[in-house]
């Protein structure tokens, strides 16, 4: 019997900015741009559920979650604290595992299948693992139990927020047969619009379909959503992918408030990132940009872009984000440019990868 979990950190930068300002807990926080009174360009990139009540969500531009709950506490954000406790964390969940994949900052898959003997003993071994994380860290997490990693995935949205859910292989079909096409991981807004056109309006009708007319409408990628709606995925818990950020900085001979100077070091730096990442086969989607001025004042500028490895993408935004944010009129002593979310670029994409 393969048993495998999927971890996921609750609200996870959130919650570690909690760990150092417990007066926020239980207050609508967001961590990401500044929203500069509902003016401001960028994203959430993550907020609690008190904020969730009121209809924030991950990836909303700032402007119109500020718009939703203006007096929601902004807070941006800090890479540094957040890749310091997701290593603690990841060090707990990996002394429960036989073999361990961390998939990105706050979640991991494990593959628990030589230490657990049955499905009734999954929900105690989890039980153990969000004690210990809690206990370690102080932080929540949700656990999904299931037989492979996309059923792992889903089980663990269902048991959302703080819980656990077990989906028994037995149940695989029932568990899916009644949500809607965009709960399954591969269906995003685009490709749901599609299969509604096609008179698809559930995963378990999905399930069912004509194949032949899914791979006339998608090509291969009809195949892997209709496995998917079966709960099928062959793809193993991969033991060599840790996840970091890269980043390169520089500074100036001289302070320098010269737009070209720095955007030029901006653009050389970001050539020089991306050949690190192309170099380990990896992809990202946040990036951001160290400014520290003649005074050794210093901001961490960033935002989430669509899953890239391309220089251009980075060092665009990179600028952008200079430009945008910067203080043009102090001369800059240092400037940094940063990648981070990484994830391992595949020819064929992963469980949750698909957007469109």
């Amino acid at each position: 019997m393969q048993i495998i979990m999927l971890i996921d950190m609750d609200y996870f930068f959130v919650a570690c900015e909690e760990l150092r300002r417990p007066e926020i807990k239980d207050k609508p926080t967001i961590v990401g741009s500044d929203p500069k009174q509902g003016e401001g360009r960028g994203v959430v990139m993550t907020c609690n559920y008190p904020a969730r009540k009121f209809g924030v969500r991950s990836g909303m531009p700032i402007s119109q979650a500020y718009r939703i709950k203006s007096d929601a506490i902004y807070i941006p954000m800090d890479y540094d604290l957040y890749e310091k406790i997701s290593k603690d964390v990841m060090k707990v969940v990996k002394s429960f595992a036989d073999r361990f994949e961390q998939v990105s900052v706050d979640e991991a898959f494990i593959d628990v299948s030589k230490k657990i003997k049955s499905y009734e003993d999954s929900l105690d071994y989890a039980k153990r693992i969000k004690d210990t994380i809690k206990e370690k860290t102080g932080l929540p997490c949700t656990i999904g139990i299931s037989t492979n990693k996309l059923m792992a995935k889903m089980a663990c949205e269902a048991g959302k927020p703080n819980g656990i859910r077990l989906v028994r292989e037995e149940d695989v079909k029932e568990f899916l047969n009644g949500k809607e096409l965009d709960d399954l991981y591969g269906i995003g807004k685009k490709t749901k619009e599609k299969l509604e056109a096609m008179g698809y309006k559930t995963i378990g009708e999905l399930a069912k379909a004509n194949t032949m007319d899914l791979m006339e409408r998608f090509g291969s990628f009809g195949v892997e959503i209709q496995k998917y709606a079966n709960g099928i995925d062959e793809s193993k818990v991969e033991e060599n992918y840790e996840v970091k950020s890269i980043g390169r900085e520089k500074t100036f001979e001289k302070d320098t408030a010269d737009r070209d100077t720095v955007t030029t070091a901006i653009r050389k730096l970001s050539d020089e990132v991306i050949g690190e990442v192309k170099k380990a086969g990896l992809t990202f989607k946040a990036v951001t940009v160290k400014l520290r001025y003649g005074d050794f004042t210093e901001h961490l500028k960033s935002r989430s872009i669509r899953r890239s490895d391309d220089a251009g993408d980075l060092a665009s935004n990179a600028v952008d984000l200079y430009l945008r944010y910067s203080d043009k009129s102090r001369p800059m002593r240092k400037i940094g440019v940063r990648v981070s979310d990484l994830t391992k670029a595949r020819g064929q994409k992963k469980i949750g990868e698909f957007t469109s």
